[in-house]
């Protein structure tokens, strides 16, 4: 089995923030190489919509989901390495999207968040109910933490869904990780990329549904918990963004998860403080932490330039699928 905790750099990809940017714009695999995969669109509960897009596979093979990061989709570069991976291990895959992720605003006066654990153990229980074999997820990120928030809920009846889950780079500490993205040089390249989508989303969504929340806030908005406070903490049944970084932080609950759980994080992660990281003692039994020097972001890139980032999917596969193979 692979393993990313000896994870190094390749030589000429020095430090946190170009080990995070360079694999997300100029490392294989491109979109060019993205295996075509069939959309479907869910119902929600709440009358909303969800697409999902699918990685068909032979009957009674393992079934992946991954769950996808902050304004994430199926076409980002983790997302096709993911892809590429399953379909060589004979996997089916899915790969849903947040709401208004897919290219398409949602209708629902909501969004999405890292705390989603609802969203997720309904995306899950559904395909549960479709699979012939072992169900097995995987979250990048936000939707790494949310993974991590549902096994957190879900306790022992995890395990009736999910035989295992993987976080890969999820701000388990959302006050440490916000606190950090909004600092220094990191708000002048990871803030201000985000909310270049982020707000106007948000007010797309407002034009859907005029007087939700606080226009001129989201607007005037320049970090991320500025953000967060104005619309998606009131959005989403928060108090405020202390309310909802804390609620939604993952790694106070780690000992609680009842099923195999990978926890993959960087220490050199621009967004993810080594010191807000958890110990093996904070983090419970059931829980494996992988924390390498080195990474940066969601990067982990490989090989000779412009680099893959195939090494952190062909990873969390192999271990997942160790917990298939230990049975």
């Amino acid at each position: 089995m692979t393993d990313l905790r000896s994870y190094r750099a390749p030589w000429w990809l020095p430090g946190g923030h170009l080990q995070t940017i360079w694999p997300t714009l100029f490392a294989q695999p491109r979109a060019s190489q993205a295996i075509k995969l069939v959309r479907e669109r869910w119902r929600a509960p709440d009358g909303d919509f969800i697409d999902i897009d699918h990685l068909p596979g032979p009957d009674h093979a393992p079934w992946l989901v991954l769950f996808h990061g902050l304004e994430g989709s199926s076409t980002s570069r983790y997302a096709i390495a993911f892809t590429q991976g399953a379909l060589a291990r004979g996997w089916r895959l899915s790969i849903p999207h947040f709401r208004g992720c897919s290219g398409e605003l949602n209708l629902a006066p909501r969004s999405y968040h890292s705390g989603d654990f609802q969203e997720v153990g309904w995306l899950l229980a559904r395909i549960r109910d479709r699979a012939d074999a072992p169900v097995l997820a995987a979250g990048v990120s936000l939707g790494g933490n949310a993974l991590l928030r549902w096994a957190e809920e879900a306790g022992s009846g995890a395990a009736e869904i999910a035989r295992a889950v993987a976080a890969v780079s999820a701000p388990l500490d959302l006050v440490a990780a916000g606190a950090a993205i909004d600092s220094g040089v990191n708000r002048l390249i990871y803030t201000r990329h985000f909310l270049r989508t982020m707000i106007p989303n948000a007010l797309a969504k407002w034009q859907q549904h005029p007087g939700l929340f606080d226009r001129e806030r989201v607007q005037r908005a320049t970090t991320l918990r500025e953000f967060d406070d104005a619309f998606t903490a009131p959005l989403h049944g928060f108090a405020g963004v202390d309310d909802y970084w804390t609620r939604a932080s993952s790694k106070p609950h780690l000992h609680t998860i009842k099923i195999p759980a990978l926890v993959a994080n960087a220490r050199n992660d621009p967004f993810v403080p080594a010191a807000s990281l958890p110990t093996p003692d904070e983090a419970g039994a059931m829980v494996t932490l992988w924390q390498p020097e080195q990474g940066g972001h969601v990067g982990f890139a490989t090989g000779p330039w412009p680099g893959r980032v195939t090494a952190m999917p062909e990873a969390v596969s192999d271990w997942l699928g160790s917990i298939l193979g230990g049975e």
